[in-house]
C-alpha cells in the first residue's frame, strides 16, 4: 500500500492519479493518524507531519518514507534506519518554486504589498499618511546575503544580480559563482536583505541571530522556521531593528493564534507553501513514482538519505 499522507488539492489529487495511476495511492488527511493504514502501509509519500519513531515501529511492512521535498527533519531518521526503512528526498523539484517564493516576499516586504492592499480594499489607498510611502524601496542597489548556495539560492541569485542587486553568500565551502563569499557573522551584518536557504540541522538550528543583522535590513525565510530566534525576531520587528520580514515557515506549525508575528505590519506570511505549486507537484510525484517502481523491483533509489 501507498499512502499520500497530506492534504491535497483537487489539482494534487488528480495529478497523483494521472502519475501512478487511479485509486494506487491511499489519500490519508494530514490531521489524521496512520494507525488504521499502518499494518499494510509499504511506502509514505510524505509532505510535513512529523513521521514518529511509534509509527515506524507499527508499520511492519514499511519500506520507504519517500519525502516530497528535501528537508527531512520532519522524520525519525535513527527509528527508521534501525527498522531498515529507506529515505528518499528529491533536491532540486521545488526549487523553481521556493525561488520565486522567496523574490516575492522581498518585494511584498519592500513595496509594502500587504500594507497598501488593505488601505486600498478599505478606500483609504488615497488619503493614506504620504509618510508611509517613506517606507518602500527597491531590490536595485540593495546587498543580498544568501545563507546557503544550493538549488534554489542558484536559481535566486541571477534573477536578483539583473534587478541591480549586489548578491553575497555563505555556505559551508565558497563555490565556484560570481558573488562573493562571506561568513555567516559578516553577511548578516552588512546584507540589506538575507535570505535563508539551508536546511534545519543541530549545527543551523536558531544560528541565524535578528539582532546580528544590520539595522534596517529585511529578514526572508523560505527554510525552517526554527532558523532563526522567533522570540527575538519579534522582538526586532517590534523595536524596528529590522525593516521587515517574509516568512513562509516558523518554529509552530500551523502558527498559533496567538503568535505576535500575526499582529506585526512590517511581517509578510505565508502557511509554508513556498513549495507547493502544481509544477512542483508534478516533478515530485514523478521522483516518487519512480522510486517506488524500483522499490518493487530491488533497484536503488534515488536521492536516497538513509
Amino acid at each position: 500500500m501507498i499512502v499520500l499522507h497530506a492534504r491535497p488539492s483537487p489539482g494534487f489529487r488528480d495529478a497523483v492519479d494521472a502519475i501512478f495511476g487511479p485509486g494506487v495511492v491511499t489519500h490519508v488527511d494530514e490531521a489524521a493518524p496512520l494507525d488504521a493504514v499502518a499494518p499494510d502501509i509499504t511506502a509514505l509519500l510524505h509532505v510535513l507531519t512529523p513521521v514518529t519513531p511509534e509509527f515506524i515501529a507499527s508499520a511492519p511492512k514499511l519500506k520507504l518514507i519517500q519525502k516530497l521535498g528535501v528537508g527531512v527533519n520532519t522524520i525519525a531518521l535513527d527509528a527508521a534506519r534501525d527498522h531498515g526503512v529507506a529515505v528518499c528526498n528529491m533536491p532540486g523539484t521545488n526549487s523553481q518554486a521556493v525561488a520565486e517564493m522567496a523574490l516575492s516576499l522581498m518585494m511584498a516586504v519592500l513595496r509594502r504589498t500587504c500594507f497598501f492592499d488593505a488601505r486600498t480594499r478599505a478606500g483609504q489607498g488615497w488619503t493614506a499618511d504620504p509618510s508611509e510611502l517613506d517606507q518602500v524601496g527597491e531590490i536595485s542597489g540593495r546587498t543580498i546575503g544568501l545563507v546557503g548556495f544550493g538549488h534554489s539560492a542558484g536559481l535566486l541569485a541571477p534573477a536578483l544580480a539583473a534587478l541591480g542587486a549586489k548578491i553575497v553568500y555563505t555556505a559551508r565551502n565558497p563555490r565556484d559563482v560570481p558573488y562573493e563569499y562571506l561568513p555567516l557573522g559578516e553577511l548578516l551584518a552588512t546584507s540589506d536583505i538575507v535570505s535563508l536557504h539551508i536546511p534545519l540541522t543541530d549545527e543551523t538550528r536558531a544560528s541565524i541571530d535578528p539582532f546580528a543583522m544590520k539595522k534596517g535590513a529585511v529578514l526572508v525565510n523560505t527554510a525552517r522556521g526554527e532558523l532563526v530566534d522567533e522570540a527575538r525576531l519579534v522582538e526586532a520587528l517590534t523595536s524596528g531593528h529590522l525593516r521587515g520580514a517574509g516568512l513562509d515557515v516558523f518554529a509552530e506549525e500551523p502558527l498559533p493564534r496567538g503568535n505576535p508575528l500575526l499582529g506585526l505590519p512590517n511581517a509578510v506570511l505565508a502557511p509554508h507553501i513556498a513549495w507547493l505549486t502544481p509544477e512542483t507537484l508534478v516533478r515530485s510525484l514523478t521522483v516518487a513514482h519512480e522510486n517506488c517502481r524500483r522499490l518493487a523491483a530491488g533497484e536503488p533509489l534515488l536521492h536516497q538519505v538513509i
